[in-house]
């Protein structure tokens, strides 16, 4: 097992056990407490165990070294991993919604809502504190080992802490200010279904567009194109195509070069942009350089 899934599987462990322990105290704490927010709340993080089980399954996969049937490697299934986290959390909106509008709508009929105790509140102050401080260390180790599927893990930690928020808050009104505003302990459910399916929806917009093989950025190509015109004999780069394979990138160029040159010349400045891209980029980044005479376009 490589460095970078060692990172991975470590992280993503860690992330596993501190959900299992929200759920069963945010279940238990909804249960003595009579909040439907934090039983939602308890869903919500219930979701963050699937999603870390997919990342920890996923990111191993993508490591998996490149083979005949694979031959750009097994990256994709990170942009698979992604996209399921991304749907799971749009679900998860979709279910927040529906218990919280199920009891504001008892409310509005003038049905008597159960006072939340502060148990409820409780749990979900050590929902804030703990899936902030492992949405710290999971984005961390993402950007070290540059996976898409950990970071967007580690979004969908940072949204629980968001939903914990808004339930502390609505749970903490619906117990200080009476009777008529334990409404306030559903409606923070609604509010927490926001941030769930913004986080999802914009996951599930980066996924798709990997998977259907979209071009990187402006930024990045203009990154692309500098580094080849930096080298010595290199004219024209043009044709550029990239796109993304996971936690790598793809690069396909054509550059000119002068037709006196022997075909070790230009290979020789084929090669020097490759190590250049390799440097720029990382070192097991795809690249294809295309050489083409300069006269032919003269």
């Amino acid at each position: 097992m490589n460095s970078r899934t060692d990172k991975a599987d470590r992280i993503t462990i860690l992330g596993f056990l501190v959900n299992l322990l929200l759920v069963v105290f945010k279940v238990m704490a909804g249960w003595w407490g009579n909040s439907t927010a934090i039983i939602a709340d308890a869903f919500h993080s219930f979701s963050d165990l699937s999603t870390d089980v997919a990342t920890f399954w996923g990111v191993r996969a993508a490591g998996r070294p490149a083979d005949r049937g694979h031959q750009y490697g097994h990256g994709k299934i990170e942009t698979l991993v992604s996209m399921t986290i991304g749907v799971v959390l749009i679900f998860a909106a979709f279910k927040l919604v529906s218990v919280g509008f199920g009891n504001i709508w008892a409310a509005v009929r003038r049905a008597i809502l159960p006072q939340p105790g502060w148990i409820a509140v409780l749990a979900a102050g050590v929902s804030i504190i703990l899936k902030e401080w492992i949405y710290r260390r999971t984005v961390k180790i993402g950007k070290e080992i540059d996976s898409d599927a950990l970071i967007a893990n580690a979004w969908h930690h940072r949204s629980d802490a968001f939903s914990s928020i808004a339930v502390m808050a609505g749970i903490s009104g619906a117990i200080l200010l009476g009777e008529s505003w334990r409404v306030l302990d559903p409606l923070a459910a609604v509010v927490v279904s926001v941030f769930i399916f913004k986080a999802g929806l914009g996951i599930c917009h980066e996924s798709i567009n990997e998977l259907l093989d979209a071009s990187l950025d402006a930024e990045t190509e203009a990154e692309i194109f500098r580094v080849v015109q930096s080298i010595p004999g290199a004219e024209h780069p043009h044709n550029l195509k990239t796109r993304r394979i996971g936690n790598k990138i793809a690069i396909e160029i054509h550059v000119r070069v002068k037709p006196t040159l022997s075909i070790v010349q230009a290979h020789d400045i084929s090669t020097q942009i490759e190590h250049s891209l390799r440097s720029r980029f990382g070192q097991d980044i795809f690249i294809s350089v295309h050489v083409e005479p300069l006269k032919t376009f003269s």
